[in-house]
C-alpha cells in the first residue's frame, strides 16, 4: 500500500516537472516487486491451506491404524494369556498330558493339579463322632514312612455321611432297610509338615484322633519322672 502510493506519488511529480523520473521508475519497480511478493506470498497461503486438509485427512487415517493396531495389540495380549494356566494356590503340576507346541481344544484334560496345603480325609465311623471336635490333636501313621508318626489335628467334621454327598446317594425306601454304620469324612490337617517328605492324593494313612484331652497314665508317670 505504501509502495503504491509513493510510486503514484513520483509518477505525478514526474508528470508535473517537480520530480524526476529516475526516483518515479525506482518506486514504480519496488511497487511491481512488492505486487509479485504479495502474489506469491497468496499462492503460498492457498497451498498451505490446501496441505492444512491433506494433513487432516492422513491425520485421520493415522488414527484410525492407530485404532487398529491397538485393537491387534489387545487380541495379541489376550491369545498369549490363553498359553499360560494359573493356579489359585502354590502347588505340583501331576500326570501331565500336553506337550510343548501341541494344540489343546476347550475341554481337554491336560493334567492335574496336587496343592501344596495337604490335608487327609478320615472317614471314621458315625459312632466314633460323639465326642470328635475341630482342633483335636491327632497322631497320623502313613504306609508310606511306617516308621514315623506325624502329628496334626481336626480341621473339620462332615455335617453328613460320605454316601450321602455322592453322585449316586443309597435310597433305602423301598422297605428292605438293613442299619449299617456310615462313613463319615473328617478333615485332618498336618501341623509342621517335614519338608524331607512328598506326600500325595490318594496315600493310605491310619489316623487316631485324641477325644480325651486329658493327659493319659503313660503320659503321667512319664511326667512325674
Amino acid at each position: 500500500m505504501f509502495s503504491q502510493q509513493q510510486a503514484a506519488r513520483y509518477d505525478q511529480l514526474a508528470h508535473t516537472g517537480y520530480g524526476s523520473v529516475q526516483n518515479a521508475q525506482q518506486w514504480d519497480s519496488q511497487k511491481l516487486q512488492q505486487q509479485a511478493t504479495l502474489k506469491t506470498t497468496q499462492a503460498a497461503l492457498v497451498a498451505a491451506e490446501r496441505q492444512i486438509d491433506v494433513l487432516k485427512a492422513q491425520r485421520t487415517t493415522d488414527e484410525a491404524n492407530l485404532a487398529q493396531a491397538n485393537a491387534q495389540l489387545d487380541q495379541a495380549r489376550l491369545n498369549l494369556s490363553y498359553t499360560i494356566v494359573t493356579a489359585a494356590q502354590p502347588g505340583r503340576v501331576v500326570n501331565l498330558g500336553g506337550a510343548v507346541g501341541q494344540y489343546a481344544t476347550a475341554g481337554t484334560n491336560l493334567s492335574m493339579f496336587v496343592p501344596d496345603d495337604l490335608w487327609v480325609t478320615a472317614n471314621f465311623k458315625e459312632s466314633k463322632l460323639d465326642q470328635m471336635r475341630p482342633g483335636q490333636k491327632t497322631t497320623l501313621v502313613i504306609d508310606a514312612y511306617p516308621e514315623r508318626v506325624f502329628h496334626g489335628h481336626v480341621a473339620s467334621v462332615q455335617p453328613g455321611s460320605g454316601t450321602a454327598f455322592s453322585l449316586l446317594p443309597a435310597e433305602n425306601a423301598t422297605g428292605n432297610y438293613v442299619k449299617i454304620v456310615q462313613r463319615v469324612p473328617v478333615k485332618l490337617v498336618i501341623d509342621d509338615l517335614p519338608t524331607d517328605v512328598s506326600l500325595g492324593p490318594g496315600m493310605s494313612v491310619d489316623p487316631t484322633v485324641r477325644v480325651d484331652p486329658k493327659a493319659s497314665l503313660f503320659e503321667q508317670a512319664r511326667a512325674r519322672l
